[in-house]
């Protein structure tokens, strides 16, 4: 009986891994790289963004089409002004989610206009999660709808609104809202307004 070394053992193991990767390559499967294997163990914190997210929301929502880019200034903005109903994702130092929000003003209407979930951090969940997160905020304590406007190509994110609000157990309903024409002078897809009710929430005192 052949006995194995511990170096001839690594050998095979090493052997067999190259022509898994071979195998994957030839029927035009990408295997997942370990960086993305070890970012996956982790748990993302969500927390409120600082003026020193920016430029890396910017980088993230470059990495997520098909959604619209925004100057690096804009994102600045956000961070900084809208911080309270914003939320950035962190896994290992790195950003991997952002939600950008705000209050319409003179309603009691949260309006979400991004979500964006980087590659090594889908398939957690973590788009519901930030969603989550939100609404809990303080200063969403008020809001008794969430919208947010889709088009309707965007199978992803018409996926993850239907699942959040059943989730939460909301009534959803959309409309035209920006149409393709009338505001987007044919330069883009119809945006469908998206609301969803939200569970009622009896405001808290904090300490600060």
């Amino acid at each position: 009986m052949h006995k194995l070394t511990f170096f001839s053992l690594l050998v095979e193991i090493v052997r067999e891994s190259d022509y898994l990767v071979i195998r994957m390559k030839k029927e035009g499967l990408k295997p997942m790289s370990t960086d993305s294997i070890s970012s996956r163990t982790g748990k993302p914190r969500l927390r409120k963004p600082v003026a020193t997210d920016g430029a890396a929301v910017w980088e993230l929502v470059r990495t997520c089409k098909p959604l619209d880019e925004n100057s690096m200034y804009c994102n600045l903005i956000q961070v900084e002004h809208f911080a309270r109903t914003c939320v950035v994702a962190e896994l290992d130092g790195e950003i991997v989610g952002w939600i950008s929000a705000h209050m319409i003003p003179e309603t009691d209407d949260l309006f979400v206009w991004q979500v964006a979930v980087g590659p090594s951090a889908r398939g957690l969940g973590l788009g519901k999660k930030m969603l989550g997160e939100l609404i809990e905020r303080d200063a969403c304590v008020g809001a008794t709808r969430l919208k947010t406007t889709i088009t309707r190509d965007n199978d992803a994110s018409w996926a993850l609104f239907k699942s959040f609000a059943r989730n939460i157990g909301g009534d959803l309903a959309d409309k035209p809202h920006f149409e393709r024409n009338a505001h987007f002078v044919g330069r883009h897809a119809t945006e469908h307004m998206v609301a969803i009710t939200l569970p009622e929430r009896e405001p808290l005192a904090r300490a600060a």
